[in-house]
Parts: C-alpha cells; structure tokens; sequence
C-alpha cells in the first residue's frame, strides 16, 4: 500500500507474456514518482516534471547621452560601470541621433560615433527603471540634439510613461564658468514635465566634492567634465564621480523597486 492519503490496491493482473511478475501494482495517485522508477508490469519509465530554471530579472538603468568630442560618452561609460557594480542592477548605454550633418561634422573635426553604442528612440525610454541624461552645454543649457531627443517624447508625456521613473543628469562645459550646474538645472525642467523624479547627488561624493586643488568638473547636480578647447580629457577624480552617480543612482533604483 502507497504512502499516503489516496492510495489503493489494483486488481491482480494475469501474468502473461512480457510480464516480469504477478505481483500486483499499487497505483498512487496523489504521490510523487521519483525519477527513473520503472512500474512493476511495465518497460514505461515515467520522468518527473521539471521547473523551468529561474531568470534572474535584473532592474535597467539606462544612461542616455550625446556626445560630439568624446568628453560625455567617457563619463557615460564610468558610469556604467559604477550601476553595473550594483548587485541586481544593469546599466545600458545609448546615444541620441546627430542632428548635424555628416559634412558639418567633419569641419568641426568631431570623430566617429561608437558604433557599438546603439541610437535609443523615444519609446524605449518607457523599459527603463531608471535614466540618467548626459550632454554638453550650449551657453548654459542643454546641446540641441539631446533638446531635440526630449522634444521627440510628446507621446511618452501624453500617456504618462515616464511619471514617477527617477532620473539623474551629468554634463560636459568647455570652462568653469561655462554652466557645470546651469547646464542641468536648466534640463530639470524636461524632467518635471514628464514627471520624473529628479535624483542629485548633492555632496553624498563625500571629501573629493569639497577639494580646491585641482580643477575638477561635477557639482551636487550630477557628474561633469571641462573639456576646454577639446583637448582635456576627463581627470580621474571626474570619473570617479561619474562611476560613483551610477553607483548611487543604482542604490536610489532598487529602494524605489524593493521597498
């Protein structure tokens, strides 16, 4: 007799051939068959069902910027890094499209785009648990590839998809002066729109935020750069506040998904 509730005696069946006995077979309907058991009476080999192996469902922060010299894409890519150092967080880089044309381009001696990099379209900012926007300034505000960028997501405002997603910024001016935070406060803008949830930095950075000694981009808005005359690359401390905002903006993403 099986193991269990639910269990019962079959009727003895006549031996015959093929029957490796006469013994009768117990038939337990609510019990589990252990792999490989083979049925007295019977060659049939019953397998147990197994569970489809668990994806590990990782929160997306994607870190969407424009670059023409290179200076916002390097941040972008510490970045990334620093969400990518997040247990349970991935970071995804993409660029937005070049307005300027190809021969224009050229003239201003901007390089080639990454390829690597894919252009993101404005529906796909709505997959995103978090984003964080990077661009240069153009006297104080935004460059107009990434106003362009913004100005694209009319539909992802009319339905409200990106209501309440929390969203950082990190910038690239050519001096000290050239708007290191009025390039970002002035992008708050687009994000209150959209209903975003703005995530700064404030001085979280810790002593580095507060050093006079060497020239260094980055205020309690987001990371920055000075690019100068396109020549100066970001410095080190520069990166490390940029691989610190993904860290951080990863740490915002999963209080908001896990709490």
């Amino acid at each position: 007799m099986g193991k269990g509730g639910g269990c019962f005696h079959s009727k003895r069946r006549q031996r015959g051939p093929g029957l490796a006995s006469d013994k009768a077979t117990t038939v337990e309907s609510d019990a589990h068959v252990p792999a490989q058991e083979k049925n007295e009476g019977s060659a049939e080999i019953v397998e147990p069902a197994v569970p489809p192996l668990a994806v590990e469902h990782k929160l997306k922060i994607f870190i969407v910027f424009y670059s023409m010299y290179g200076h916002v894409e390097a941040l972008a890519k510490q970045i990334k890094k620093g969400v990518d150092g997040t247990e349970g967080v991935e970071g995804v880089l993409y660029r937005v499209a070049e307005t300027l044309p190809s021969d224009v381009l050229e003239k201003m001696l901007a390089p080639p785009k990454d390829p690597v990099i894919p252009v993101i379209a404005a529906s796909e900012l709505a997959d995103a648990d978090g984003i964080l926007f990077g661009f240069p300034t153009r006297y104080g505000c935004m460059a107009a590839q990434i106003k362009a960028f913004f100005d694209s997501t009319g539909q992802l405002w009319r339905e409200q998809k990106l209501a309440g997603k929390p969203a950082g910024l990190f910038v690239s001016t050519g001096t000290q002066g050239g708007g290191q935070e009025t390039t970002a406060w002035t992008a708050i803008t687009q994000l209150t729109h959209h209903g975003m949830l703005f995530v700064p930095i404030g001085y979280t950075f810790g002593a580095d935020m507060f050093k006079m000694d060497e020239l260094r981009g980055g205020s309690p808005y987001g990371a920055g750069t000075f690019a100068g005359d396109g020549t100066r690359q970001p410095s080190e401390v520069e990166l490390a506040l940029a691989e610190y905002q993904g860290k951080y903006m990863a740490s915002i993403v999963k209080k908001l998904n896990y709490t």
